[in-house]
């Protein structure tokens, strides 16, 4: 008799005592086989209390941040699929299965909730309007089709978790998560999910300003350390045009007299576009290191095997729902 993969379900929760019963009961009636874990993130409500009763292992990340939070589960937690979810029962827990499901038949490395409103107060326009321009920013640094970037809802594969850094602190972590996946070209679908208003006595940490700023922040450096050539060349032609402005008059006295009457002018537009130089030939050194690093996080992907099919009976639809719309964001497997 095969072996069926084994499931494992996260939940960050910073003070969720109002939510996080009902979504360890939504993930329990989805997927029985699964092991659900809630990570208690410094809460002082009745979090904990709540999640044990619901049927969930609780484990405490005592660091602030939901970053925090998947760099202790990624490391400690072992499952074939690790579904990451929040604990604030605004994503609909019910389609679990249905992207673990996806995930095996792929197979995939990364399957993403892409939300969807069900009424118009779920999603506050803030933050559509910062995932929308920080979403935007990423395709045109990385070049490919996300739509929902920051969404928080994902099922993983084990070589995914296990290549995946998880460096991020805050709630930047989803940022990093979907520019993992486009760094290695890993295989990547995303499903359309309901995105509801959180329940009464429920808050959200997020903040738009604060959070937004600091996800664009996170863009900028990953940008600055994944594309360096292209940052740097950005850089260097800034200076040279700098440069450029600067001696073109010290240029066209030099032809027109023979002397060079602005001689401090003259020296600071060739150190400047000494600079440029410099800065570009550095910008290729990086190129090449990122090379390197590229090469060895896909050996360390590989190290582990892709997601095995699953049995027939855990494949097929749950009766009643609809098949699932997907779309291939990165890559075929």
């Amino acid at each position: 008799m095969a072996v069926q993969p084994t499931i494992a379900c996260v939940v960050p929760c910073h003070n969720e005592e109002a939510a996080v019963g009902k979504v360890v009961l939504d993930l329990r009636a989805a997927l029985p086989e699964a092991d659900i874990y809630v990570y208690d993130n410094a809460s002082t409500d009745r979090t904990v209390e709540v999640a044990r009763e619901a049927g969930a292992i609780v484990r405490e990340e005592p660091r602030k941040g939901k970053g925090n939070v998947i760099r202790r589960a990624f490391a400690d937690v072992e499952a074939d699929a690790l579904l990451i979810i929040d604990g604030d029962d605004t994503y609909d827990a019910s389609r679990a299965r249905d992207l673990v499901n996806l995930l095996f038949e792929g197979p995939y490395d990364q399957v993403v909730g892409a939300r969807r409103e069900t009424v118009s107060a779920a999603y506050r326009a803030g933050h559509a309007t910062g995932n929308k321009l920080l979403t935007g920013a990423v395709r045109s640094l990385f070049g490919n089709d996300v739509t929902d970037m920051l969404s928080g809802y994902r099922v993983f594969s084990r070589r995914f978790v296990k290549s995946f850094p998880a460096l991020a602190r805050q709630f930047e972590t989803e940022t990093e998560m979907t520019i993992h996946a486009l760094h290695l070209r890993l295989p990547t679908a995303e499903v359309p999910v309901d995105y509801r208003v959180r329940p009464a006595g429920s808050e959200s940490k997020l903040r738009t300003f604060r959070d937004g700023w600091r996800i664009l922040r996170v863009i900028l450096d990953l940008a600055r350390r994944e594309r360096p050539s292209l940052v740097h060349t950005v850089v260097a032609a800034l200076l040279a045009l700098v440069s450029v402005v600067l001696g073109i008059p010290v240029i066209a006295d030099f032809i027109r007299t023979g002397t060079v009457p602005r001689i401090p002018t003259a020296i600071l537009a060739a150190a400047i576009m000494t600079i440029a130089v410099l800065v570009l030939l550095v910008g290729y050194i990086l190129e090449s290191l990122m090379h390197m690093r590229q090469e060895q996080s896909r050996l360390v992907h590989l190290a582990y095997a892709a997601p095995a099919s699953r049995s027939s009976h855990h494949t097929r639809p749950r009766a009643g729902t609809d098949p699932v719309p997907v779309r291939n964001v990165s890559g075929s497997p």
